[in-house]
């Protein structure tokens, strides 16, 4: 029996069910495998009091420290979160408020691996963490942990520390192992470890039922991610106002929704544009089947989740050349790469409009991704990283 400590700050909670949804989905796989028994320690990082009682974060200050999260038993301690600190405390904060925990976890869970899902804080925390306890650990880099924390000047000396000490490395693309290599990290530790599609939601229906049970007439782009500036959002606004007759949904919540809706009154579009908020994800399955064309222009990814889902519902993308686009979009039917430009995403979306690929073929595309896959290949790299520090040590 493998026994799996899975650590990640990037995980749902009861305020926030979309927080790391995939990181869920991925954990609640590994813990259903037979040969796996697994404790989940998500993190939640408040600032100090009395801000850690006012506006976001005064649910999370209420979440309970220790729970049964569909099934799996869950702690959430918390750690400082120092405002202006550019991140520099995060991972040595964490380390120190986790150590406690997880020698009480220890008493009746020997775990034999860390399992950190998120590279920046849970990594150099892992790696902490490992070494006083004497298991190995795997980090999982996703796309901006790595691309943001790992450039910015106070903690990228110690996302490259952790890299290095890491006994296992998995990277949800290819393009995102190599980002990896280039900041220094060991490439013959790094693995790609890919996402899963639950195909029993995505794909079951097709694009006449889904438009008729959102009530949408006529084309539809969706847009999904967070409203934040690295997502372009923006861009996508301005790629379909240029497309008369074409509607545009954007799922997502975040800081950028003031701006991003003075854009669209300001627009000729304003009524062909929505915002429709954060959705739940099991909501999500309809909304791309509905889309005849899924458009995020995301500056930086690692792979994104939402690509993979669209494609599984037989919706093409427009996306930039970013992270691993070249990984998925590997032929006509699964939609354009283009420039991360308006006019670009326009071009992209009135082709994929004009001559619209069968959707069998769009999900073809995505027949490589499963949740059964990922389950296998997680347990793989794990138990193989727990054989090689039994037969080291």
């Amino acid at each position: 029996m493998l026994r799996v400590l899975t650590l990640s700050t990037l995980f749902p909670d009861a305020s926030r069910p979309n927080f790391g949804v995939f990181v869920e989905r991925q954990t609640l796989g590994l813990a259903a495998h037979p040969d796996v028994d697994l404790r989940v320690v998500a993190p939640v990082g408040l600032p100090p009091f009395p801000l850690s009682r006012l506006g976001p974060y005064a649910p999370l200050a209420a979440l309970p420290r220790q729970e049964t999260w569909k099934g799996v038993e869950l702690h959430r301690p918390r750690f400082a979160n120092l405002p202006g600190t550019g991140g520099r405390w995060h991972a040595p904060l964490l380390a120190r408020a986790l150590t406690p925990l997880l020698a009480r976890i220890r008493r009746s869970f020997a775990f034999d691996v860390i399992d950190a899902e998120f590279f920046f804080p849970d990594g150099p925390a892992a790696i902490a963490l490992g070494q006083r306890f004497g298991v190995p650990v795997s980090i999982k880099a996703r796309g901006a942990d790595v691309h943001h924390w790992g450039r910015a000047p106070a903690t990228a000396g110690q996302v490259l520390a952790a890299g290095r000490a890491a006994d296992g490395l998995l990277a949800v693309s290819q393009a995102m192992a190599a980002d990896m290599g280039v900041l220094g990290m060991p490439a013959d530790r790094i693995r790609v470890h890919s996402t899963g599609i639950d195909r029993s939601r995505f794909g079951t229906l097709d694009r006449a039922a889904a438009k008729a049970q959102l009530g949408i007439a006529g084309p539809l782009v969706v847009s999904l991610g967070a409203l934040i500036p690295r997502k372009g959002h923006a861009i996508a606004i301005d790629a379909v106002a240029a497309l008369p007759g074409v509607a545009l949904w954007i799922a997502g919540e975040g800081p950028e929704r003031a701006r991003l809706e003075a854009q669209i009154a300001a627009g000729p579009a304003r009524d062909r544009i929505r915002l429709t908020g954060a959705m739940p994800h099991a909501d999500l399955p309809a909304l791309l089947a509905a889309a005849d064309v899924m458009a995020l222009a995301s500056s930086s990814e690692g792979l994104a989740n939402a690509w993979v889902e669209a494609l599984a519902s037989g919706t093409p993308i427009v996306i930039p050349d970013a992270g691993g686009a070249r990984e998925v979009v590997t032929r006509p039917a699964a939609g354009r790469i283009v420039a991360r430009t308006a006019p670009a995403f326009s071009d992209g979306i009135a082709a994929l409009l004009a001559a619209p690929p069968p959707a069998a073929e769009v999900r073809e595309t995505a027949a490589r991704f499963s949740w059964e896959a990922n389950r296998d290949a997680l347990y793989a790299h794990l138990s193989g990283l727990v054989r090689n520090a039994q037969s080291s040590g």
